[in-house]
């Protein structure tokens, strides 16, 4: 009765490092502003997500004893989800923000994952396919909380480093093509690695 920590460990990073809302906005305003500018909104961001993973996981932790169906279902939502990004991400193309904008800070990130389906389909996943059945509310949680805050807190911030650094040297190129079509394939790995069995607990 415990969570997987390794297991989960693979697939967190390979969703926070791969793009989506968040990484999205990370890079943009980094691209906008600069690394170091950016990197109060990247605290709100880092922080944000345990907004959610908190009261989910207490709650969800009871309703995975009471109703297993019902976590079936998420579990199958979440992977569809996933995919579903996965084709948006290879078709999304860097657009710097306009210049001349607010600096976005600490306040501003911290709704950005609780506004976020990815964020949601990354917890849910999370303790639907990295936990042993029996395992207590506090461990799962604190497990899954704390392997996701790890992954954020080395890789979010490469994505505001990105937009500071890389973004603006391959928008527009046909390398941008490919890093986008190679970052798409990497989500869509990351679900198959579930599914064959490599996230059980």
């Amino acid at each position: 009765m415990s969570v997987a920590l390794a297991s989960f460990a693979v697939f967190a990073a390979s969703q926070v490092g791969t793009p989506g809302p968040a990484n999205m906005a990370l890079m943009g305003t980094g691209a906008r502003f600069g690394f170091r500018a950016a990197l109060p909104f990247v605290g709100g961001v880092v922080l944000g997500k345990q907004l959610i993973i908190w009261p989910l996981g207490l709650g969800l932790m009871v309703w995975l004893r009471d109703y297993p169906v019902v976590f079936g279902a998420l579990r199958w939502a979440a992977i569809a989800y996933i995919f579903w990004l996965a084709w948006k991400v290879a078709n999304t193309r860097i657009a710097p923000g306009e210049e001349g904008a607010r600096v976005p800070g600490l306040v501003a990130g911290l709704w950005v994952h609780p506004l976020n389906p990815k964020a949601w389909a990354m917890i849910i996943g999370g303790f639907t396919n990295f936990v042993d059945e029996g395992t207590s509310a506090i461990e799962a949680t604190f497990g899954i909380a704390l392997v996701l805050f790890s992954c954020q807190l080395v890789l979010h911030p490469l994505w505001a480093l990105a937009g500071d650094r890389v973004a603006r040297l391959v928008a527009g190129t046909r390398a941008e093509t490919y890093l986008m079509w190679t970052l798409a394939a990497l989500t869509v790995l990351s679900v198959l690695y579930v599914l064959l069995g490599g996230g059980e607990a």
